[in-house]
């Protein structure tokens, strides 16, 4: 069989036989202990448009693929880019991010550990987290100019979750600094969720209450190692909601607020999930 033949079957199988499941939560920014199962794929494209100030509209998306290693761990490569009105639109940057939990039975608190490499430029406008200082400033430099500044840096996240009722409360504590340079930065994400409705239906239903969680989520910075605090910070509160249909495609969108005067006064994040069962094992099918 040509090679092209067998990838065409890998795509064919993943997006239309493998059956699918209920596609994640309906956070932007927080991460709750959510993982994916081995073998199991997830693709995600997230999406953030804003206009700081006087300045221009931005877009600025990413493409996850994020894989289910074990039933511990999770890999995930991010590609992100960005489009500016009356500039340009360019790739700005690829991420790979790590994810790990510890025990794998539930517990009143499941903590999951994060550590995340990232090489993007100084235009990207993804906004997958806001850190220290990260403000409204930095959105309103030309992207030909900030493009010019490369950052390599670590990211490690400390991810907490409980359920209770219905509920999925989430809290992360983010730190994050350059390989080569420059203090020790913080963030925050905190956010609550729950789906409408815990009964479901036989068979399919697209339009079930079911199929809809609705939350809300706090983020922002928390200086640096050399000012820890919230002077000069962004910070914003985002009600979201999701939609999944019945082969698990999640459709999901919020309003994000920005809450000091150094944050962008309205985001608008929206973005779309799909869940892979047995990827891998659909692969290795391919080479037998």
């Amino acid at each position: 069989m040509h090679s092209e033949h067998r990838w065409g079957k890998v795509l064919a199988a993943a997006l239309v036989f493998i059956p699918s499941c209920w596609a994640g939560e309906p956070f932007f920014v927080t991460y709750t202990a959510h993982m994916e199962d081995k073998g199991d794929l997830e693709i995600e494209l997230k999406n953030v448009t804003g206009k700081p100030g006087e300045n221009n509209r931005f877009l600025g998306s990413v493409l996850e693929l994020e894989y289910g290693a074990t039933s511990w761990w999770n890999s995930e490569v991010y590609l992100e880019g960005q489009s500016t009105a009356n500039q340009s639109t360019f790739f700005t940057g690829y991420r790979w991010e790590n994810r790990f939990r510890p025990w794998p039975r539930v517990h009143w608190i499941n903590p999951v550990f994060y550590l995340e490499y990232e090489n993007v430029n100084g235009a990207s406008r993804a906004l997958l987290e806001v850190v220290g200082n990260d403000g409204v400033a930095d959105l309103n430099v030309p992207v030909q100019e900030s493009r010019r500044e490369v950052a390599r840096e670590l990211e490690a996240k400390l991810i907490l979750d409980s359920t209770f009722k219905g509920w999925t409360l989430a809290e992360n504590f983010i730190v994050e600094k350059d390989v080569r340079r420059g203090p020790y930065e913080f963030g925050y994400a905190v956010g609550i969720y729950r789906g409408l409705s815990n009964a479901s239906r036989p068979g399919r239903c697209n339009f079930c209450r079911s199929n809809l969680q609705a939350g809300v989520e706090m983020y922002g910075g928390l200086g640096t190692g050399q000012s820890f605090g919230l002077r000069d910070t962004s910070h914003y509160v985002a009600p979201t909601v999701a939609w999944t249909l019945s082969r698990g495609v999640m459709f999901k969108v919020s309003p994000n607020f920005g809450l000091t005067d150094t944050s962008v006064p309205v985001l608008l994040r929206f973005g779309v999930v799909v869940e892979v069962e047995d990827f891998g094992s659909a692969v290795k099918k391919l080479f037998r």
